[in-house]
């Protein structure tokens, strides 16, 4: 129970890894909030996971800012504080290319890629500046460290951002003992797959990254001492190229 007395709101949390790594921080003893587009994902969650402290939900469309703000009043009348804030909302298209893609679409990707993660950020920055403590944790991909055709234009260039975003803020803050990490995933078994432009085969699913290792280098860096500060850490399947 190596967290145990530390609070946790992890924004993505109803499915994927953004469910694994709730999971995984309510078990060494973290007190912990879901927030989701989706209520039913969420109390999906919630209610299967039997152990104390219980998770306890909230629905967010983290890229709306009044919905944000709501749900850090809530958070924070619920926790008391927050210690640790885990973004982890993502989605992509299944028509990636530039000619493909409609307009309205890139704004999507980077207001749930992007935008969703700044105005968290935003939010949950002056209590931590002002307890000069307090732990971000970004889920990227590796698209956001190198280009790929398969991941699309706008989910490069938005998870590009998100590392931009992630590397500013952490300069800036640093000062404030406030650490910011970012999460690189490979390929992952997630809901995600399912905007593939083709189909993923079970044999290919079986080569990547579950939820739960993803899950496991973020309590790897949770439960670093304060001092200690991962700014990036890429985590891929071992068949996977990184070049």
């Amino acid at each position: 129970m190596a967290l145990r007395g530390q609070t946790a709101l992890v924004v993505g949390g109803g499915t994927g890894i953004g469910r694994s790594i709730a999971i995984s921080l309510a078990k060494s003893g973290c007190r912990v909030a879901i927030a989701g587009r989706r209520m039913a994902k969420l109390q999906e969650v919630a209610a299967g996971f039997a152990l104390e402290p219980r998770l306890i939900t909230h629905e967010c469309n983290a890229a709306d800012r009044a919905s944000v703000k709501r749900l850090f009043e809530w958070a924070n009348r619920e926790l008391g504080q927050i210690d640790i804030l885990v973004n982890s909302a993502g989605t992509n298209i299944k028509n990636r290319s530039i000619a493909e893609m409609r307009p309205e679409q890139w704004d999507e990707i980077m207001d749930i890629n992007v935008t969703a993660a700044y105005n968290c950020i935003h939010e949950v920055l002056p209590q931590m500046r002002q307890r000069r403590a307090g732990l971000i944790i970004n889920i990227s991909s590796v698209a956001g460290k190198r280009a790929a055709k398969m991941a699309g234009v706008a989910y490069c260039a938005s998870k590009f951002a998100l590392t931009a975003l992630s590397t500013a803020v952490g300069l800036e803050e640093a000062q404030h003992n406030i650490r910011i990490s970012t999460i690189y995933p490979g390929e992952v078994d997630t809901p995600i797959l399912e905007q593939r432009p083709s189909a993923v085969t079970d044999e290919h699913r079986a080569r990547m990254l579950q939820p739960d290792d993803v899950a496991a280098a973020v309590m790897m860096i949770c439960q670093l001492p304060p001092r200690a500060h991962i700014p990036e850490l890429v985590i891929k399947p071992i068949g996977q190229d990184y070049a």
